[in-house]
């Protein structure tokens, strides 16, 4: 059987220098390369003066070129995969293209390229002798607050992709769920514009909520689990966000002060802070 080669290949997610000579020597000599979206992968080889045919191949239309893919390994061919930004396969589709054609014994290779994941740990400068990468959360806060429970036993730094324009949200619930510990938010990787700012959730949240906006995306990453928070944020401690609670609280008739003192004990934030949401909330 003629064999040919699937090329994950790394990309940039900021700075176009991070492209290295065999990054640009595997695009030029592959026959056709997949991409996430044709019209950001040209400006990547535009800027290197390479020229060759692109597919899209995003999540919406990668399972119907799967077959076209192994069609062309199996005709010797080299085809490459990018996505937008970073390592191709982690939180994108081309994890099934690897799994198409390793099933098909086709030969796949990865060409190394930056990655968020590793960059943001490295640094957030929280300890990261292991480390869990959830890529996003839910979108609603009871959603995330529940996975973030869920999450909460792992024995390591958890590592999340988000938004600008959700980002502050995310740290609010992570500050309910996880008062303790750190966190630090790295946007802007490897751009002029790159920064990294950390420390306690809570402080945290309070810091870029304060901002006017949050620009380019953005990496979180929460420290492992601390000493005293147990009860917190795993499966014994509170089921709904902080808000729902209250509202839950306030519905039922309980009056401010009660359920501020009651529930700054279940969640282990500030019976303060708890008040003032409760105040605005009712």
């Amino acid at each position: 059987m003629t064999q040919g080669t699937l090329s994950m290949v790394g990309t940039p997610i900021g700075n176009l220098s991070d492209v290295s000579p065999r990054v640009q020597q595997v695009l030029a000599e592959s026959d056709v390369l997949l991409c996430e979206d044709t019209r950001v992968t040209s400006k990547l080889l535009a800027h290197f003066g390479i020229r060759v045919p692109l597919q899209r191949a995003d999540e919406n239309v990668l399972a119907d070129r799967i077959p076209q893919v192994l069609d062309r390994l199996a005709a010797g061919e080299r085809v490459a995969f990018v996505s937008d930004a970073g390592m191709p396969g982690v939180s994108d589709p081309g994890q099934r293209l690897v799994d198409a054609a390793l099933d098909a014994g086709q030969r796949v290779e990865v060409i190394p390229g930056p990655s968020a994941v590793t960059c943001a740990l490295v640094a957030s400068g929280l300890p990261m002798e292991h480390f869990f990468f959830e890529g996003f959360l839910p979108r609603k806060r009871g959603a995330i607050a529940t996975r973030l429970r869920e999450l909460a036993p792992i024995p390591g730094a958890l590592v999340f992709y988000e938004s600008p324009h959700r980002v502050v949200q995310t740290l609010s619930v992570i500050a309910e769920v996880f008062p303790l510990r750190r966190v630090a938010l790295v946007r802007e990787l490897t751009k002029l514009h790159e920064e990294v700012v950390r420390g306690p959730s809570p402080q945290l949240v309070e810091e870029i909520a304060a901002r006017a906006e949050v620009k380019g995306e953005c990496v979180i990453v929460l420290e492992g689990p601390v000493e005293g928070e147990q009860g917190l944020a795993g499966a014994a401690g509170p089921q709904l966000s902080l808000e729902d609670a209250i509202a839950e609280g306030l519905a039922a008739g309980e009056s401010a002060s009660r359920l501020a003192k009651r529930l700054a004990k279940e969640y282990g934030v500030p019976r303060a802070q708890v008040y003032d949401r409760v105040v605005a909330l009712s």
